[in-house]
């Protein structure tokens, strides 16, 4: 028999449960999505397709250790779970009681969100998702049945004149023309109905069963049913509902074998890291509810299969291929998804490449901005900004209100088009290459004779020759030598052969 250490084995172990997740993930893109049937969320889930680009921002008291949001306190054993801060971090109990203190410190007095709206308008994006809850339990709102909560006495930013943050975001982001979406984790780690503190914890589960003590679930589900209504009624048009936290949900026994037979490694001890509970937080109701005080609303139950999930919402990757339903990619764009001191962002190139790809496979992008403990952005998340802005000046008619066209891509080109019927080309640049080729040969596609090309953000047409397979676009050395923008260059075709 040969004997391994036990990294080499946790190391083993760790990518056989990546790649069954991975395989889940994939099996529940292509089969795991039921269509919405009311009309106004129908209407208005192909207006959000067309928006394409979206801000998402993670923020709460962890930013002020710059460590990731809540994950922490939850007793499992992945990395992200891992206590680093604090004076006892290897005491789980106090450093709990010392986390959730950090609301006593919280005072993001340079908290400026019409700078942030500004720039996320001047960016291109269309809408944002704002994290008001996470699963730590922290309130970014005034919610009256916490006191775990910015607006608190007990957090020092509650005397600020825009201590209610969510308000203040959402506020400032429709002054801008974007839509609105709130966050909301449906597992609350603070609240004495979901962990309550007779029992500790065991993972990212309620600490008790649901079914054995009714009378506290249902309160926890009263509770939860509560503040999301507060959200959908004190705080302005809401667009998206976007709830995290899937494993608080309804599970059907036969959905409880899907998720073994499809995410469980079949190691040497069967050791599973967290437990599947049925946790029913009667989201049918819960969504009649609200969109009886949002008529329209789209509700992202995430990684819930059911009529609640309006949309899919793959995290930290895109899909490999154009996808059968609404989905938007969820994107960190520099350190995590909550504040990381010093953080690195992806350079302008590599965002505006993952937009186009996104795309072109008719998804959204939801990029993932973290401000810091004192309320601001970092100067790199300003910088990616400004460079989508510039592209997308010049090359926008490409990416709104536009639908994949077969094959999507072909090399380095991406394909889009519009209702009108025009198509549009995307060349990504490659590797070192800031001019323009001086031809460009497209083979699976064929315009129809006589139709107009032209580099937008020029109003010069282009030359095109017709090949025995495809076509190609012969450009001028003015163009070469001075393209419109940077990055990525976008040709539009008037129309196609049919």
């Amino acid at each position: 028999m040969t004997f391994y250490s036990k990294p080499f084995l946790s190391l083993i172990i760790a990518l056989i449960f990546t790649q069954n997740v991975v395989l889940a993930q994939a099996i529940y893109e292509d089969e795991r999505y039921v269509p919405e049937t009311d009309p106004l969320v129908i209407k208005k889930l192909e207006q959000w397709q067309g928006l394409k680009f979206g801000l998402l921002m993670h923020w709460g008291t962890y930013s002020q250790w710059g460590i990731v949001e809540s994950w922490s306190l939850c007793p499992e054993e992945y990395g992200w779970c891992e206590r680093k801060k604090g004076r006892n971090p290897q005491n789980y109990f106090a450093y709990k009681q010392e986390y959730e203190a950090l609301q006593t410190t919280f005072n993001p007095v340079k908290f400026d969100p019409d700078k942030w709206a500004r720039a996320a308008k001047n960016a291109g994006m269309k809408y944002v998702v704002f994290t008001t809850k996470h699963h730590d339990g922290f309130c970014m709102f005034d919610s009256k049945y916490t006191d775990y909560k910015i607006t608190s006495p007990n957090t020092p930013f509650s005397s600020h004149p825009k201590a209610n943050i969510a308000k203040e975001i959402f506020k400032a982001f429709r002054g801008e023309g974007l839509w609105t979406g709130a966050y909301f984790s449906k597992p609350d780690w603070n609240v004495k109905s979901y962990w309550d503190p007779y029992f500790p914890p065991k993972d990212r589960n309620v600490n008790y069963s649901p079914t054995d003590y009714p009378k506290k679930w249902n309160a926890y589900v009263e509770f939860t049913h509560n503040q999301i209504l507060e959200l959908m009624t004190d705080y302005g048009k809401m667009d998206i509902l976007w709830l995290d936290g899937g494993w608080v949900a309804k599970t059907p026994k036969a959905e409880i074998n899907e998720w073994y037979k499809h995410t469980i490694s079949n190691t040497s001890d069967g050791y599973l890291k967290h437990r599947i509970v049925n946790q029913d937080i009667k989201m049918d109701a819960l969504v009649d509810k609200v969109r009886e005080k949002q008529p329209g609303l789209i509700v992202v139950d995430r990684a819930v299969h059911g009529k609640n999930q309006n949309y899919l919402t793959p995290e930290n990757r895109v899909p490999e291929k154009t996808l059968p339903y609404p989905w938007e990619s969820c994107i960190i764009s520099g350190g995590g998804w909550s504040y990381t001191p010093n953080a690195s962002y992806m350079s302008g190139k590599e965002g505006i490449h993952m937009l186009v790809d996104i795309v072109a496979k008719g998804g959204n992008l939801l990029l993932n901005i973290a401000p810091s403990p004192e309320g601001e952005w970092q100067q790199g998340a300003y910088e990616l900004l400004k460079e989508y802005g510039d592209w997308m000046t010049v090359n926008s008619s490409a990416i709104y209100n536009t639908a994949p066209i077969s094959p999507y891509k072909e090399n380095n080109i991406c394909m889009t088009q519009n209702k009108d019927g025009n198509v549009f080309l995307i060349y990504l640049a490659r590797e070192g290459e800031d001019r323009v080729p001086s031809e460009i040969v497209i083979k699976s596609i064929n315009p129809k004779t006589g139709t107009q090309i032209r580099m937008l953000g020029s109003k010069k047409n282009l030359k095109w020759k017709k090949l025995n397979e495809g076509f190609k676009i012969i450009i001028p050395e003015s163009l070469q030598n001075m393209p419109t923008c940077k990055y990525a260059w976008t040709f539009k075709i008037n129309e196609l052969e049919s």
